[in-house]
């Protein structure tokens, strides 16, 4: 998966409030994996993939039309954000300890 910048996490965030409170987590899962396939997928094709994009987890994202953002005097929404970026920062965190592991 490319970077992830403010684009990425708003753009889940609104496709994780559009779906129930229990399949959240593995919808963002599913986002996640999309946009490192596709990831893959644009660096061995040189194009993007069909249908989750460029590799961004926006682009994953933005195939699901998602609702437009609210603003974040949702709670929900809040609730969705949080979600999001304590799962990137778990995943960053995971991946620093594999490689300080390999060293």
């Amino acid at each position: 998966m490319l970077p992830v910048l403010h684009g990425d996490v708003t753009a889940a965030a609104r496709v994780l409030r559009g779906v129930p409170v229990t399949a959240r987590a593995a919808v963002l899962s599913t986002l996640i994996r999309s946009a490192t396939w596709a990831s893959l997928y644009r660096q061995k094709h040189g194009r993007q993939h069909p249908c989750w994009g460029d590799g961004t987890l926006m682009a994953a994202a933005l195939a699901r039309d998602p609702a437009p953002e609210p603003g974040l005097g949702d709670a929900d929404y809040c609730r969705c954000l949080a979600l999001v970026l304590s799962t990137l920062a778990r995943r960053q965190e995971e991946a620093l300890a594999g490689q300080a592991d390999r060293t």
